[in-house]
């Protein structure tokens, strides 16, 4: 039996209202956030990548899997030179994981991790927390693969957090808090599952 340090329904009430967990640049002092705007993935037609990806897609140079290698993503999604992710949140993430709200979403060529992106499923909601790459768009079909398979799945809201260039390739927009907690509220009511019992995608 695993040991849990921390209390994952008062964590998960927490993304369900809204708040976010990060650590301060210097990795301590983890706490709760909130922002006045959120950035959000469109799920519909609104969203869009760059037609340099294309290739990429067409010759399927990337698997995609899901937690073959979580905790290997959630360690380069703090591998930078400032992050928010610190050891605690590392062990906030492994403790969401074993308890089924915690994903990595992975694109693999061969057998060396090429990018992923992390996040929590509540509900229909995938909230997103970090994503990385180490190899040349493996995050970015990582992204294109995660939209596709949270529309099969009925998802209703991809949230990103906060908004970058990157994102904004995509189709990324920005709704402000009352916005972003309407579209929650609603997302959080639907039961998606994120992951087949018996596919690992």
């Amino acid at each position: 039996m695993t040991f849990l340090k921390y209390d994952l329904d008062a964590i998960i009430r927490g993304y369900s209202q809204g708040y976010f967990l990060m650590a301060d640049g210097e990795g301590d002092d983890l706490g709760w956030y909130a922002s006045r705007q959120r950035t959000l993935i469109p799920l519909d037609d609104r969203f869009r990548y760059p037609r340099s990806l294309r290739r990429s897609l067409n010759q399927n140079r990337f698997r995609v899997a899901v937690n073959q290698a979580f905790e290997e993503v959630v360690s380069g999604c703090a591998d930078r030179d400032t992050t928010w992710i610190s050891s605690e949140l590392k062990q906030v993430y492994s403790e969401l994981h074993q308890a089924g709200w915690a994903y990595s979403f992975e694109t693999w060529q061969g057998d060396e991790l090429a990018g992923g992106i992390l996040g929590l499923v509540i509900g229909g909601a995938f909230i997103g927390e970090s994503m990385f790459f180490r190899i040349s768009e493996g995050s970015k079909v990582a992204m294109v693969k995660l939209v596709e398979h949270l529309r099969q799945r009925h998802f209703a809201l991809f949230d990103a957090q906060m908004m970058n260039p990157h994102l904004e390739r995509f189709g990324a927009y920005v709704v402000g808090d009352r916005e972003y907690k309407s579209q929650l509220k609603i997302a959080l009511k639907q039961n998606c599952r994120f992951l087949d019992e018996r596919s690992n995608v």
